[in-house]
C-alpha cells in the first residue's frame, strides 16, 4: 500500500487484526488474526471508513465486504507448527 494510506488496528476483533485502504486505488487490505491477509479492490472510501469506525468489525466486514468485492489473497496464514510460539 502506498505511504498515503490511511489505515487501523483492531485489537478488540476476533476477526480482524487490521486494515489499510488507499483511497485513489480503492484498494482494501485486510489482515486476519489468522495471519492472512486478503486484497479487496474496488472498495469505495465510505466503506472502509465505516468498517474502521464499526463496533464489530467482523460484523460489518461479513455484512458490506466479504463476497461484494473482487478479492485475492495475498498472504497466507501462518501455520500453528510454523510459529515461533
Amino acid at each position: 500500500m502506498k505511504p498515503d494510506s490511511t489505515t487501523f488496528q483492531a485489537p478488540e476483533s476476533s476477526t480482524l487484526a487490521a486494515g489499510t485502504c488507499d483511497a485513489a486505488s480503492r484498494t482494501l487490505e485486510l489482515e486476519f488474526r489468522d495471519g492472512s491477509v486478503y486484497r479487496y479492490t474496488g472498495v469505495p472510501a465510505g466503506t472502509f471508513e465505516a468498517l474502521a469506525a464499526a463496533p464489530s468489525k467482523g460484523r460489518y466486514f461479513n455484512a458490506a465486504i466479504r463476497d461484494r468485492f473482487p478479492s485475492r489473497k495475498v498472504l497466507p496464514a501462518l501455520s500453528k507448527a510454523g510459529s515461533l510460539s
